[in-house]
């Protein structure tokens, strides 16, 4: 981690509850996914789910804009930490390990069954959706981050689901731009790999985030 740069965060951290359903809500799609047919335990589950729907409807604001800037005295929704580890709060993102070591970045991610493309593999789009957290995450840990304004994918062989792929990520920081050369690997063989392109930005004109506000 670079020694001149404090790690870069944008947001409020996740509750601990919504970890843990994120990571609930992606093991259970997979078994819906998964299904013969229909399912009493499913019938079950939509009636839950939309009892929790009603209840969570009136523990959040009406409003969703999230309080950010100019929006931050309004009664809108909480910014969440966008700057790492999205997949582990947000069902809807990719969830991997990553070890940050200066200007390289090693890995490992397992994508699973929502995350279905072709017949037991990856949807190419996920991979892209990977690649830009996963380069953005790096940045933010060395402190310098910003807007990613171009990213290139190549597609070399199709990316397995249900295993665990290994990925490495080298950047390079020059005159307020940063590109990132990222490649995913099963075992030996390169899956496929992008050129993530982004721009540097400045902690000081970051507008300013509202924080949690209490419920009590």
């Amino acid at each position: 981690m670079s020694s001149e740069r404090a790690p870069w965060e944008f947001g409020v951290e996740p509750l601990p509850q919504t970890r843990q359903v994120a990571e609930l809500l992606r093991r259970v799609t997979g078994l819906l996914l998964s299904l013969e047919g229909e399912d009493p335990a499913v019938e079950n589950l939509i009636v839950a789910l939309e009892r929790a729907e009603e209840n969570l409807k009136e523990r959040v604001p009406t409003e969703l804009a999230p309080r950010v800037g100019a929006a931050s005295a309004a009664e809108g929704r909480v910014y969440l930490d966008h700057s790492r580890a999205i997949g582990s709060y947000d069902p809807c993102f990719p969830e991997y390990v990553i070890k940050t070591h200066g200007p390289r970045a090693t890995g490992t991610v397992v994508f699973p069954i929502p995350y279905e493309g072709p017949p037991g593999f990856v949807h190419g789009g996920f991979l892209g959706v990977f690649f830009d957290c996963a380069v953005q995450h790096h940045n933010c840990d060395l402190g310098e981050a910003g807007k990613t304004t171009a990213m290139a994918v190549r597609y070399r062989r199709p990316a397995p689901l249900l295993t665990t792929l290994s990925f490495v990520i080298d950047r390079e920081s020059k005159e307020g731009r940063i590109e990132s050369h990222a490649q995913l690997f099963d075992g030996d063989v390169l899956l496929c790999e992008a050129t993530v392109d982004a721009v540097a930005a400045e902690r000081s004109v970051l507008p300013v985030v509202d924080p949690r506000r209490s419920t009590a």
